[in-house]
């Protein structure tokens, strides 16, 4: 009797009312006021002893895991500090331009203090540290029961291939150090995947709903990454044609290598940020977004439902929906809040909606969600030829098909929810898209 007992209190404590979502990203404070009653909890290894007490292989992963440094630390405090005047000035002036709104006064504040490299270094170290609260922030909005689970992914320093190995490739001709050189972007993009793909296990373990990645490496990060690799081998910077053709390959190689980790949780929905490039998905690839999957959704930025945003990249073939992600309010660090813009925060907008509908109807499967989500859409003909589903997320559209979903078919539920919910109307903002001056962070990036 005692141990049914035992058995039955097992069951339920872990039983969860809501959508469980990780933020795979650059830390989450548990702590904030916006998350802290929506933080998913380790119902096992719930204390920190030292002791890992569901054989998981991570010790006291209590709100989640921190697999860029191997801890418990889901976030790190010692980086409060970096928020100033200056940083919050810039984030409401980058908003207003969006919007219209900026004076010239305040553009010329801001295109000023981008040319300070002191603001700009502690702008992006300080971007990287709140950036996985604030997506968090998003997730949660207005889900009263969603558990938003925190994994670290973006570390404080990666090291590219080390100096033996740049010194070893030296050492051939041309035509066969290009060859090696292609062989160890391929073996860094798996190492970076083989992280990856143990996060995915780790959370598919954990039985997470969604999955928000507002991260990722564009044609503008591989670059980063092969010039210098280049330039030392090679005694001179690549030209564009041996760029292209090193930054296809390794994003390639990721996005290949990327397959395994949406295999390893095949009851996740990923909900991935398409990117800050301003680029066409379709041509220049960006990891992990373009990961093709039935488990993977895609997600451009627009201005409201007016525009798409200048900064957002997009994809007739690769990127399914769009999303608002300019302006966004959320939470960052040490109980604060800050308007950001960018796909990060449309994506996240994305995996909310996810969570609501798990939560209407826990017998959808990661393929029918996606489904769900770009079949509600609201047509837009800005984003004919941008986005797979030509349109921008509609949340009670989505929900109401989930509901009808209870009782028919699939089609039949998104087909009536269509007739039942109209399109939100849009706020007739003038177009924005030329504007091309001024400082969007980019996603933050496992490749430092």
């Amino acid at each position: 009797m005692k141990f049914t007992s035992l058995i039955l209190s097992a069951l339920l404590s872990t039983t969860v009312l809501g959508a469980n979502i990780a933020i795979i990203d650059s830390g989450t404070d548990y702590k904030h006021e916006m998350l802290s009653s929506n933080m998913w909890k380790n119902q096992v290894d719930s204390t920190v002893n030292l002791r890992d007490e569901d054989r998981n292989g991570y010790e006291d992963d209590i709100y989640g895991w921190n697999f860029a440094e191997s801890n418990r630390e889901i976030i790190d405090y010692s980086y409060l500090g970096l928020l100033n005047d200056d940083i919050r000035k810039f984030f409401n002036i980058q908003a207003k331009r969006f919007y219209g709104e900026v004076t010239e006064e305040e553009l010329e504040w801001a295109r000023n203090i981008l040319k300070n490299k002191d603001f700009i270094k502690r702008i992006s170290v300080y971007g990287n540290f709140m950036h996985g609260t604030h997506v968090a922030g998003i997730t949660v909005k207005d889900s009263e029961d969603a558990k938003v689970m925190g994994v670290k992914l973006i570390p404080t320093e990666v090291k590219l291939p080390g100096q033996k190995l740049v010194q070893s490739l030296k050492k051939n001709k041309d035509g066969f150090r290009m060859k090696l050189l292609k062989g160890a972007l391929a073996a860094l993009a798996k190492q970076q995947m083989v992280m990856l793909t143990e996060i995915a296990y780790y959370i598919n373990d954990h039985k997470m709903d969604v999955a928000n990645g507002s991260f990722g490496t564009g044609y503008a990060q591989s670059a980063m990454i092969i010039t210098p690799i280049f330039k030392i081998m090679f005694q001179r910077d690549p030209n564009q044609e041996e760029l292209d053709i090193l930054a296809k390959h390794f994003l390639g190689s990721l996005i290949s290598e990327g397959q395994k980790m949406t295999k390893a949780a095949p009851n996740t929905l990923f909900v991935f940020a398409a990117g800050n490039d301003g680029l066409n998905n379709d041509k220049y690839p960006t990891s992990p977004t373009n990961i093709v999957a039935d488990n993977v959704i895609s997600v451009a930025a627009t201005i409201e439902r007016d525009s798409i945003a200048p900064f957002s990249n997009y994809g007739k073939k690769m990127v399914d929906v769009a999303a608002p992600g300019v302006g966004i309010n959320s939470a960052v660090p040490g109980g604060k809040y800050l308007r950001v813009s960018g796909t990060s925060q449309a994506a996240p907008y994305v995996a909310n909606i996810a969570g609501k509908l798990k939560d209407i109807n826990p017998e959808l499967r990661p393929k029918e969600i996606k489904k769900i989500i770009m079949g509600t859409v609201d047509l837009k003909d800005f984003l004919n030829g941008k986005v797979v589903s030509s349109g921008i997320v509609n949340t009670k559209r989505a929900q109401r098909a989930a509901q009808l979903s209870l009782s028919m078919n699939l089609n039949g539920a998104i087909k009536i929810s269509r007739k039942d919910v109209v399109d939100i109307k849009s706020s007739n903002l003038i177009s924005y898209e030329s504007i091309k001056d001024i400082f969007v962070l980019p996603l933050p990036s496992p490749f430092n």
